[in-house]
């Protein structure tokens, strides 16, 4: 029976972690990597921690207490844990697990100084490191201690700060358990850490070494400042030799202790140049067997490297995969979609598929290879100006890549030919009527699609689809829709330029945009004021919507006085606007339709904070102010020299912002219109698959790509290991941070603002819309607990078009993402919020219910006391 109970490392390998967790499942693997050496030893199975909980029935009733609290509930889980590791602690290891251990220990040298590690089966994953979450014992001597120290390792899975992790990661704890690695004792001359990927930029190609002397534990637990070596392609690039006032060292007796060193050695390196070099050299060979960056601890005893742990960089963001090795430059879509959550892989295929551009995925996100267009000076030019007006930090970013100069080759202009076949495009009219014909057009598209699609099923049902999926595209890339989008963005571009350069006035043309016509965005923000005016007059509905906690509450509705009415104003909202959701790109986001009672708090707040007709009336003013606005520019223009020239010019431009910047909103309407039918259609399918017992669950099909899908219906076989490790993957993405722009090295930059015109303290962003608003901030990340006060300004990391809603409500805007022409900033201006967008960790910096000032017109945000 001992077997199951004792493993020798050299036995094991990474795919044991249900047996020896997962330290002990990379030692077993390190230790079988030429080259590689790794401390002799031997794990204590999980089947010895089972057998150690079955003594304790106890525990069980604890588990089912701990699984019920909140994460946050400090107190509780303290108290909890600390009964569970008593009570582990206080079982006698049984015999045959005590006597499985010390024959493994005679088989080494029982007399030998061991370190006593934990190896959690939920610990050192690629999804999730669970670093410094449970114990390990160092310099343990004797089969007592080294059992006494065992039945520490198994308690600590149940410390305070592992099970916050767990219950903060979503994991049961039934589901993890607690191997214990024992390995003889190193007693090295230095010891540290070595991260083949740069644990700060992310960079791939970046080593780095940290390095202090005497065990590796002062390191570690903070007790030292470690020399730092960053290593690029076999050199060392950086070195910084630090004051090493102490060490912790092993003790004759067992235990360790803290020891100073001595003045003459305190700034001594730890490593040699060679030696830095040759470790890094080990590593590069661990992580091609990982196949991922590696967080490896190793130890320097008489010149020779131990490896005692390695573990996947978790934190490092995946880098896009690509058909060759040079240098590539990715842009982010979803600092440009309002979207940085992570997708799931059916949203990322979807749209891919229906996207005008090849797109790349990683993270979970989707990126723009701009390489070739930073690859050639004439175009690089233009793409630069054209990403800054939109995001000044992307366009930064890009800035960066390039000023290293040999990162991106500069590739030769492409000839200039002639004019396109039938001649360059006429410039647009400023006709009303295109705007009416276009949306006549993507309506037309979109019912054909809904009626075509109904009798589509199976394999026949992807067919179609790939179909449409063309279709999408056409109406995507329509020239006169583009036209007209460009038309309306120029408009605003030449208005901002000229009236600042003539007038010396910010941003002008933020007021000229109040209330545009046709914007389908802050219609629907306006809409939900009149449904809200249906429900007002009924104190019975309103009361009832107070308690709504689930989908159902529109059939109930009718139940009460003014019900019907209320659920008639509130379904009419959904047949225009309910495929609409946060984080609408990716299709596998619940949509309003499917969780109306997502609009309740956003409709209590309408009741709450408006008189009736407040939708009709703020449509007017606004656009008042942009008439007066327009009178008032074009006045000033007048009297300047060549002032009615200038005042001509500019009526011209103003019109035609007027006439098209309201469509700018209407194509991704369009796409996420289709995007709701597609989902349909495809739930439909997974249905008849639960049905027939290929999927668990219908929602498992968002964890497939459409092509993969296609396969599952085709085959009626599904891969149930594939979908859980897409699960498990898309919990990993949720955790990371996209950067706004990716090279293919892993590094990811932000950007910087390069602005001096800022008071001290203040946040920079950019300045989307003009005006300057003092308020109390609401940070609000999820839009269903939006609960405003007259006067509030909405912080929140990024808004798409599903919370326009909210903007009738607020009086200014801060987000952590955003551009000039993105949903955000359009429907600011044409509700009059000034806004700043783009400001770094808003959400974090800024407190809920501080005050704020917000500076709209030039682009920065005050804290006030």
């Amino acid at each position: 029976m001992s077997e199951q109970y004792v493993r020798g490392l050299q036995d094991l390998d990474e795919t044991q972690v249900a047996i020896v967790g997962g330290k002990g499942a990379h030692l077993g693997a390190l230790s079988r990597i030429g080259g590689v050496r790794v401390p002799a030893g031997f794990c204590v199975t999980t089947d010895a921690f089972r057998r150690i909980v079955a003594e304790a029935p106890s525990i069980d009733d604890r588990l089912d207490q701990l699984s019920r609290l909140n994460p946050d509930d400090r107190e509780g889980i303290r108290a909890l844990s600390a009964e569970i590791r008593r009570t582990l602690e206080g079982i006698v290891v049984p015999d045959d697990v005590a006597a499985a251990i010390t024959r493994a220990l005679a088989a080494l040298d029982e007399r030998a100084a061991y370190a006593v590690r934990s190896s959690a089966t939920a610990e050192d994953l690629p999804t999730a490191s669970f670093a410094g979450q449970q114990d390990t014992y160092l310099n343990v001597v004797g089969p007592a201690a080294i059992l006494q120290h065992v039945s520490r390792c198994w308690a600590s899975l149940f410390t305070e700060r592992a099970v916050t992790y767990r219950q903060r990661n979503g994991i049961d704890h039934r589901t993890v358990h607690m191997a214990v690695v024992v390995q003889q004792m190193a007693f090295p001359q230095a010891a540290g850490v070595l991260f083949t990927a740069d644990p700060v930029t992310s960079n791939r190609k970046v080593a780095r070494v940290e390095a202090s002397f005497g065990l590796g534990e002062a390191l570690v637990s903070g007790l030292v400042n470690a020399d730092a070596y960053t290593v690029r392609d076999g050199v060392i690039v950086d070195k910084a030799i630090a004051t090493k006032r102490l060490a912790i060292h092993a003790l004759p007796t067992g235990g360790t202790a803290e020891q100073a060193i001595s003045s003459d050695r305190q700034e001594q390196p730890t490593l040699t140049d060679e030696q830095v070099l040759r470790l890094v050299r080990l590593g590069r060979r661990i992580e091609a067997h990982f196949g991922r960056p590696q967080d490896i601890e190793w130890c320097l005893v008489d010149d020779d490297f131990q490896i005692v742990q390695s573990r996947p960089i978790t934190t490092l963001f995946p880098v896009p995969e690509t058909s060759d090795a040079g240098n590539h430059v990715y842009v982010s879509v979803g600092h440009q979609q309002m979207m940085t959550d992570a997708m799931k892989p059916l949203g990322v295929s979807m749209w891919q598929l229906t996207a005008m551009a090849p797109m790349h995925e990683a993270g979970g996100r989707l990126f723009v290879d701009a390489t070739p267009r930073l690859a050639s000076p004439a175009g690089r030019a233009g793409f630069l100006d054209l990403v800054g007006r939109g995001d000044p930090l992307i366009r930064d970013a890009l800035e960066t890549v390039l000023d290293r100069g040999d990162f991106i080759p500069t590739l030769p202009d492409a000839a200039p030919g002639g004019p396109p076949a039938g001649g360059a495009p006429a410039p647009i009219e400023n006709d009303p009527a295109i705007v009416t014909e276009l949306i006549e057009r993507s309506q037309a598209s979109v019912a054909a699609l809904r009626s075509d699609i109904r009798t589509k099923s199976g394999p026949a049902l992807f067919d179609f689809l790939l179909e449409a999926f063309q279709e999408h595209k056409r109406v995507l890339a329509d020239p006169l829709s583009i036209q007209a989008i460009m038309a309306g963005m120029e408009a605003t571009w030449w208005l901002n330029d000229q009236l600042q350069e003539w007038l010396g006035e910010k941003n002008a043309a933020d007021t000229l945009t109040l209330s545009a016509p046709g914007n389908i965005t802050s219609e629907m923000g306006l809409a939900l004021l009149d449904v809200a005016d249906v429900i007002r007059p009924h104190p019975e509905v309103v009361a009832f919507l107070q308690e709504v906690e689930d989908d159902g509450f529109l059939d109930e509705l009718p139940k009460l006085a003014g019900g019907g009415e209320a659920r008639d104003a509130i379904e009419a909202y959904l047949d225009r606007y309910g495929m609409r959701c946060v984080g609408e790109i990716d299709i596998t986001r619940p949509r309003w339709s499917e969780r109306p009672a997502t609009l309740v708090p956003l409709l209590l707040d309408n009741i709450k904070l408006f008189e009736p007709g407040a939708a009709e009336r703020r449509f007017e003013q606004g656009r008042q102010e942009a008439r007066k606005k327009q009178e008032d520019v074009l006045e000033l223009l007048r009297a300047l020299p060549d002032g009615e020239q200038k005042a001509a010019e500019a009526k011209r431009m103003i019109d035609r912002v007027r006439t098209f910047i309201g469509y700018r909103e209407y194509p991704k309407y369009g796409i996420v219109s289709r995007y709701f039918i597609y989902k349909q259609a495809l739930l439909d399918e997974a249905e008849r698959l639960v049905q027939a017992n290929v999927l668990r669950e219908r929602e498992d099909i968002f964890y497939l790509t459409f092509q993969e899908l296609h396969d599952v219906v085709r085959t009626n076989q599904a891969d149930d290991q594939l979908i859980q490790r897409r699960k498990e993957a898309f919990r990993s993405y949720q955790a990371l941070t996209p950067p706004r722009v990716l090279t293919s090295e892993g590094e990811g930059i932000s950007g910087a603002y390069r602005r001096d015109d800022v008071p001290t303290g203040a946040l920079v962003g950019l300045p989307v819309s003009n005006g300057i608003v003092e308020g109390r901030a609401r940070v609000i990340l999820d839009l269903t607990e939006a609960d405003l006060e007259p006067g509030d300004i909405l912080v929140t990391a990024y808004t798409d078009p599903s919370w326009s809603p909210l903007f009738v409500a607020i009086e200014g805007l801060v987000t952590e993402v955003g551009g000039l022409m993105t949903h955000g900033a359009v429907i600011a201006r044409e509700y009059g919020l000034p806004a700043v967008v783009g400001v770094e960790h808003a959400t974090k910096l800024i407190r809920d219910g501080q005050r704020i000032r917000v500076h709209g017109t030039d682009g920065y945000v005050q804290i006030l006391s």
